[in-house]
């Protein structure tokens, strides 16, 4: 008799524990976008104002014309700005040894 009690204890866990997993793969029902509202007519008034304020502040932004190279004015202006690939070494030595 004591098997047959050990077998359903034994039997129970097993039970209780793979319905654990099955619990916690439920989903709880949230909506992580919330309905998109009308806007009122002043917050399209306000939102007009900021787009018109920051278009004109990107055209007060001065365009960049000069050269990006930051050793531009170490170098002296007749080294060429390409190096010349060196010639290739000739081997030294004999494969017959």
């Amino acid at each position: 008799m004591r098997v047959f009690g050990a077998s359903a204890i034994g039997a129970t866990a097993v039970i209780a524990l793979l319905a654990g997993p099955v619990h916690a793969q439920q989903m709880p029902n949230i909506n992580l976008i919330p309905e998109l509202g009308s806007k009122s007519p002043e917050e399209k008034e306000q939102d007009a104002v900021k787009d018109k304020a920051y278009r004109e502040s990107l055209k007060k932004i001065p365009e960049s014309k000069a050269s990006s190279d930051p050793w531009g004015t170490v170098r002296s202006a007749d080294t060429p700005k390409a190096a010349t690939p060196a010639k290739p070494k000739a081997k030294t030595g004999s494969s017959a040894n």
